[in-house]
């Protein structure tokens, strides 16, 4: 099985759920893909590092720093800076905050995040858009420049779509229909 096979093996058999669920966007769904009980596993952040540095670099994206929304992204973006050290050049994680912090620097980006720098944002599952839309929102605020957007999981329902119509371009790691083949 190679990586992205073990990949969807494990979003399957870990954070694949069916149901009735309400999604952050509001929407109903009969399926939910909690990503992080993947992206936090030991095995689930060396693929993620593996896979997510391969498809920036695929994709011919630079990158200083990756990250996104806290708390989705966070493993994903540290997995793929731990990952790209030992493969240079590094790239370096961030974090956005939903609001700015009301003490000490009373940043909304945390991390190795600085003016000018050029971002991957990352996403762990991806719906409408929104919180992906939200981090570049916050990246473009802080002088940073977007060059793409980088999902686990994309459910096929818009989101791509709402994040390239934004200006940024965007792929996903899985996609929806791989994850529930056979389900």
């Amino acid at each position: 099985m190679n990586a992205h096979e073990r990949l969807v093996a494990l979003l399957r058999s870990r954070s694949l759920k069916t149901g009735d669920f309400v999604l952050t966007s509001g929407k109903r769904s009969t399926w939910y893909v909690d990503c992080r009980r993947t992206t936090m596993h030991a095995e689930g952040l060396a693929l993620v590092g593996e896979l997510g540095l391969a498809a920036i670099r695929g994709a011919g994206w630079t990158a200083d720093a990756v990250g996104g929304m806290t708390l989705g992204a966070d493993p994903v973006a540290y997995a793929i800076a731990l990952t790209s050290n030992a493969h240079p050049p590094a790239i370096h994680g961030f974090t956005v905050r939903k609001a700015a912090k009301e003490h000490g620097m009373g940043q909304r980006i945390e991390g190795c995040f600085e003016r000018g720098a050029r971002v991957v944002v990352i996403e762990d599952s991806i719906t409408t858009g929104g919180s992906a839309l939200s981090a570049i929102e916050a990246v473009r605020a802080e002088g940073g420049l977007v060059t793409g957007v980088l999902a686990v999981v994309d459910r096929g329902e818009g989101g791509l779509q709402a994040i390239e119509a934004a200006g940024a371009p965007v792929q996903a790691l899985v996609a929806a229909s791989e994850l529930l083949k056979g389900v």
